[in-house]
This record gives structure tokens, sequence and C-alpha cells, in this order.
């Protein structure tokens, strides 16, 4: 295989900091190159260097002729009296873009119908277009363009749910071709992983290359710590926490995870959950007592629009609960409306009275306050002490924990990068000592250690959770449920994840599709079997389930919920008996067969609960 691009002996320096020492590197034909490392650590300056953009202090970038490349940057800079059909089609007649189906596909999958109608057809104007627009729309005419090495940076910024899926797809699946490449940086670990046949990371100088993606690179690391003991323990434990997680595999996920490896195995064999549930929910009741928020009947309206309609969710202590939905369907709308800070059109908010919100915001303005100030004391001018995981811990032992280490503690908050403004602002909030934790796109700014020493910490965290974010694996990791704002004012519970929200949305978009079944209610611990569909007059068949069939459904729902708690001691059975045989081959390959095993029989369960869920009232 031939490369497209590499380094011979790669030297960069930024200011005092050398970003690439000595570094060689190539990207074959074929190959899709996820790329990680610290914000700050050299990962956008490896892409401008192979882009030919940023000198190479030393060393050189070998490209072969013939090869083009483009380039996403993280800055959508676009000609704001240009038109959409300017900037995505360039000179392309209409019947040489219209007759091609690959552009047909990028326009309907990026920008909506043929017509462009989501960003107000092709010749509208650019300079009118949000942030989200603008990155639909660079990323757009840079896939029609289609550039043999193709450069991303942070791709997913600014996409929903749905435009992160329709892109690993775009990318993994029908844009390879017999001489194209791919390179792009992310701090999506679900984007990673569908999309990657290797990861690079940048660290200290050097790139270290592993084959797969996040999960591979995640047992990769494990298992180079475990094997050479070089590593700190804290960074250890982080990596088997996160191992054994990809181990077990989300509850809402179709697809888990396998990995077959006897030294992982035994790595991961007597590693608890990432965090007692029941412990959990027992402290939050005592912090919070049985009431956080009653949202009854609410109707929430800006302008013309209707974000909420008639809404009932129900949200009590110690849960963790992940918002999706399409842009401008009212997810930070709805923490607004929580808060407060948003007046209901109808419907009654009752915030128990120990309620103690916090709310990490997408806006960091609220730091120019400590702009002068150091990190350590912009943290304990909040709180020297706080309590985390049942033990008291200092602020200067958080700031560690989520990265701030040595001299960082002493660096001026206005000297931050803005990942490391991102921290701070989540570290003084948690020093607050809140109850209740919103957090709308946390993942803005923040690389991958960032993200799992952020779910690390909150992994001890006794409190009520919300998060919203397009980030699949962060939703999955660090909440246990998920709701939905599908843009029809309705709010419905997702007892599937995010993968039943993808369904949804494209039942919502299919030809005479109507969309999904409107949800009244999310919070009750059975608000997935209160989702049934709102009947239509017009229609018999949406008059909904007989009687007969209803008893059936809750027969089901109910058989299958005592199978699964069955499974779970299946399932704990077999890891204790692969703790204790961790050095027999023959053994643990028995045990890995086993396992598999309850893995599918749990999926086929969880789909068969889900359909007599449906049905049930």
């Amino acid at each position: 295989m031939a490369n497209l691009i590499a380094t011979d002996r790669a030297r960069l320096i930024a200011g005092t900091q050398v970003l690439l020492d000595d570094v060689s590197l190539g990207v074959l034909d074929g190959e899709r190159i996820g790329v990680l490392g610290r914000n700050g650590g050299g990962k956008t300056s490896l892409l401008a260097a192979l882009l030919g953009t940023r000198e190479l202090d030393a060393g050189r970038v070998l490209r072969p002729a013939g090869v083009t490349s483009g380039m996403l940057a993280q800055a959508d800079i676009l000609d704001p009296d240009a038109t959409v059909r300017e900037v995505v089609l360039g000179d392309l007649a209409e019947h040489e873009w219209a007759g091609d189906p690959r552009v047909r596909e990028i326009l309907t999958g990026l920008l909506g119908d043929l017509g462009a109608s989501a960003l107000g057809g092709l010749d509208s104007p650019v300079g009118a277009k949000s942030g989200g627009e603008l990155r639909r729309l660079t990323l757009a005419a840079l896939l029609v363009s289609d550039p043999d090495l193709l450069l991303l940076d942070e791709p997913t910024n600014h996409l929903d749910v749905e435009g992160v899926a329709w892109l690993a797809a775009y990318l993994s699946q029908r844009r390879p071709r017999p001489g194209s490449g791919l390179i792009f940086v992310t701090h999506d670990r679900w984007f990673l992983d569908a999309v990657a046949t290797r990861t690079w990371e940048v660290s200290d100088g050097q790139v270290h290359s592993y084959d797969g993606g996040y999960g591979a690179y995640v047992l990769a690391r494990a298992e180079r710590s475990r094997v050479a003991a070089v590593t700190e323990e804290r960074r250890n434990n982080l990596l088997r926490k996160e191992l054994a997680w990809l181990q077990r595999g989300a509850p809402a996920r179709t697809s888990k995870p396998r990995f077959r490896i006897d030294a992982a195995e035994a790595l991961v064999a007597n590693e608890p959950p990432p965090r007692d549930s029941v412990e959990l929910v027992r402290f939050a009741t005592t912090r919070l007592g049985k009431d956080v928020f009653d949202l009854v009947d609410a109707t929430v309206q800006l302008g013309n629009k209707v974000l909420l309609d008639d809404v009932t969710w129900r949200i009590g202590p110690g849960d963790r609960f992940g918002i999706v939905g399409v842009n401008g369907a009212g997810k930070s709308t709805l923490f607004r409306a929580l808060m407060g800070q948003i007046p209901l059109q109808s419907g009654t908010l009752k915030t128990g009275k120990t309620v103690r919100l916090a709310c990490l915001s997408q806006d960091l303005r609220e730091l120019e306050a400590v702009t002068g100030r150091t990190v350590i004391d912009a943290i304990t001018e909040v709180r020297s002490f706080t309590i985390l995981g049942g033990k008291e811990i200092s602020a200067s032992q958080l700031a560690t924990r989520l990265g701030f280490t040595g001299g960082r503690q002493q660096s001026r908050v206005g000297d931050l990068s803005g990942g490391e403004r991102r921290r701070l602002q989540f570290l003084r909030l948690l020093m607050d000592e809140p109850n209740v934790l919103m957090l709308d796109e946390p993942t803005n700014d923040l690389d991958i250690d960032t993200l799992t020493s952020m779910e690390d910490v909150l992994d001890g965290w006794a409190g009520t959770l919300l998060v919203v974010s397009h980030d699949r694996y962060l939703l999955e990791r660090m909440t246990d449920r998920q709701v939905a704002l599908l843009g029809d004012g309705a709010l419905r519970d997702l007892p599937g994840g995010v993968d039943q929200y993808l369904q949804l949305r494209r039942a919502m978009a299919a030809p005479g599709g109507s969309g999904p079944a409107r949800s009244r209610g999310a919070g009750s611990p059975s608000a997935a079997a209160s989702n049934a569909a709102a009947p239509s007059a017009a229609d018999p068949k949406a008059a909904g389930p007989s009687a007969a069939e209803l008893r059936e459904a809750r027969k089901t729902v109910a058989r299958v919920e005592k199978s699964l708690a069955r499974l779970g001691e299946r399932e704990a059975r077999v890891h204790e008996e692969m703790a204790a045989q961790a050095t027999d081959a023959g053994a643990m390959t028995r045990l890995s067969g086993q396992l598999a095993e309850i893995h599918d029989e749990r999926e086929a369960l969880e789909l068969e609960w889900l359909e007599a869920a449906e049905l049930v009232d």
C-alpha cells in the first residue's frame, strides 16, 4: 500500500514547547486515522504541517505527486456575501452536481433536502447563518471537492447527534475509494470508534500509533501501563475503569465492544462498576430529599415557536439524564425553564426546597471576575475543601485530578487556554457543592483525557445530573437514561438510548412518516412504558392496542425484566470465575464464550422489552 503522505524526522516548536520531536510517520492508502492528545499538545499543528500551511523547524514532509489534500479547520471562515450554492458547489453546473449521487448524498446529509431547505435554499446568503450551519456548509464544500487526503480538525463541533452519525457513516462506509485517506482530530470517542482504523496519540513531542479506534487505544494504553509498570497510579486506575466500562458496554448500546484478550480480561476482572448507583442515590436522597424537579403539563413558547408542549417530566434525587435533540429543539431552553429563567405559558414547575443548583453553561464570561488570580486562588475563593465519593478532598487535590498539576495551579486565569478555562469553570461549580448539576455541551474545548477525568470525578458525585450533549459516548458513560426533544414540542424517553433516537428521527424523515409517538412524561420509573402514541381520529390503526394486547405486553415487560435480572446474576458469577482463573487460558476462553452468549441474550431481551414497552399505556 502506497503512502499518501509521510514525515521524515519532523521537528516542530512553538515558543518553548516542542510539539513534534524527530517524528516519522505516514498515512497509507485507505487508512482513516484519528488523532488524540491534550489541549495544546500539537494536534492541529501536526495537521497544518501535513497540509503544508506550517513549516517544520527540522525534517521534511513527503507528498507524492498527484495526491490532493484539503483541510477542515476549527474556525469556519466564509464570505458573508456568498451564497450557499457558491460555497458548497462552486463552479459546478446544476446538471453536474444534480446528476452525481455522491454530491446529492452530501447535500441531503448535511444541508437537508436537495434544495437545502434547512438552510434557506441554495441561493440564500451565508452571512445570516448560525455557527452550526456554517460548520455544515464548510464540511459539505470540502466533501464535495473530495480531495485524496482529507484532514479534519474537530469535525463534530456544532453538529447534532444526527449530523455526527451521518458523517461517521459517510466517512467510514461511503467515501473510501482507492487512493484516499483521512486524518481527523476529535474528542468524540464514539465518532473515533466508528470511523478510525488507526489512532495517533500526540504526547510529549511524540506520536504513538495504535491499531483501531478508541476501544483499541484504551486497551493498548492500559496493557502497556500494566506490563511496563511505569505509569503513575492515578492514570492507571483511570485506564482500568475506562477499559472495564468498554468491556461491559453501555446499557443502551445495541452493539458492545468485546475484547477477547486474556491480558485485558485479567486486567479488569475485579474492576467494580464505574459508580455504585444505589449508594449514590442514597446519598443524593439524604442531601436532596424526595423532590428535585416536577415539571407538570408545561408549555414553553419563544416567539411564535412552541418548544415544549404540555410536557411532564419528574426528576428525582440521584437521577442521571442525558438530553438529545435537533439543533433548535429547545435543549438549552429546557434547562432555563427548570432553573426558572423562562416563564411557563402553562403548567407548573415544582422545585425541591433543598435543591442547590449549578449549571455549566457554554459561556465562559463568568471567569472574567477572576482573570487576574491564580488557578488555585480562583478555586479556593469558592471553597477550600469539598466532599466527593464520601471523602473530604482539597481544592488542590481536585484540581490535580482535572489536569491542573504542579505549577499549573499557580498560572493566571487570564493565561489559560479555552480548554483549561472550561476545566476551571467546572471545578468552581463542584467546589460550591451543588446537589443538582446541569451540563450544557460539556465536551466543548476539552480533550479526551480531561473528559475521562471529568467522568471519573462525577462517578463519585452524589446528586442529580442533567447533561445536554451530542457526544454519544459521554451520554452513555455519564448518564443512566436518555430523553429526546424531537422538535415537535414533545419530550420522549429513550430506553434504547441514542440509537433509538436516531431511529425515531429516520422515521420522521421518511416519506409519509408522521413522526414518533408523543410523550407526556419522561421522569417516572416507568416512563419508558408511558410513551404510548397519541391516537389520531383520522387513522383507526392509531386508536391504540386492544385490552388483550396491553395485558400481554405488560406480562412480557414483567417477564423480560425478571430474565434480565437473572442474566445480570449469571454475568456477575462469570466475572467472579474469570477473576479466580485469570491465569488459565483454557478457562478464560470458555468463560469468554459464556460472556458473549450472555451479551447476545441480553440484547435480544432488550429488543423484546422495547417492543412490548411501546404498547404499554
